[in-house]
């Protein structure tokens, strides 16, 4: 039995629990950013039931072209749950526009949590830095951890490379060319917004379901892309 070690009294109030036998299957997906045709179609293709589980790893918006939308699906499906990421906590600090999002969008991502559990697996946007206690994360912490240089933000070695568990943490954030998939974390963010992938992982399968999504809303450039298959990021 693989138990989520526990974080600090602020972020365990938005540490949400969930009771993975409750679920038929659980899917975790990663950076939608607000490209709700391709979320749609991705969802068609994993086609889960109601007894389905479909978490997501945050940044269900900014960049792209319908986060109301994304918001509005995500809302109502009593069987969808979310982290909060770092694109949505700058919405709730006044950092960036919210765009098409409405005011009751925001209220409802402001009720995010930023960690979801649940026996062997733990969400959260951006990481879990190898070095600290949980208990000594912060929120900035968990939505933004990525590479473990001091100011190296794209400069291996990167958290994943270094975690040990005891649970598998899936994360997004950190924009990859492929799937990052290591021991004991895996990295689900493909660069749907930026031309990329759509990315889901199917939790008793052990398998990944990608999207091709054939269209780049918002330019990136190459060195924000991350391949986490280059030997150069090996152990």
């Amino acid at each position: 039995m693989t138990r989520t070690p526990r974080f600090s009294e602020s972020i365990e109030a938005q540490h949400q629990r969930v009771d993975a036998d409750d679920w038929d299957d659980i899917y975790v997906v990663g950076d939608v950013h607000g490209c709700l045709s391709e979320l749609e179609t991705l969802l068609d293709q994993l086609d889960p039931s109601d007894d389905d589980l479909v978490v997501f790893v945050g940044d269900l918006v900014r960049k792209g072209p319908d986060n109301h939308g994304v918001v509005d699906l995500v809302r109502s499906s009593p069987n969808m749950l979310s982290v909060r990421g770092n694109n949505e906590e700058k919405i709730l600090r006044g950092e960036k526009d919210p765009d098409d999002l409405t005011d009751e969008d925001v209220e409802w991502i402001r009720d995010l949590p930023v960690v979801i559990s649940w026996e062997g697996a733990t969400v959260v946007h951006g990481g879990i830095d190898p070095r600290m206690s949980r208990e000594e994360h912060t929120v900035d912490d968990l939505q933004n951890t990525r590479s473990l240089v001091p100011g190296g933000s794209y400069d291996p070695p990167f958290w994943w490379e270094e975690f040990e568990g005891p649970e598998t943490v899936f994360f997004g954030h950190t924009v990859l060319e492929a799937p990052a998939l290591a021991d004991y974390a895996v990295g689900l963010d493909t660069g749907c917004v930026y031309g990329g992938e759509l990315t889901a992982y199917d939790w008793h399968a052990k398998e990944l379901v990608t999207l091709d999504v054939g269209r780049t809303v918002e330019e990136r450039k190459d060195s924000k892309f991350i391949d986490p298959r280059s030997p150069v990021l090996a152990k």
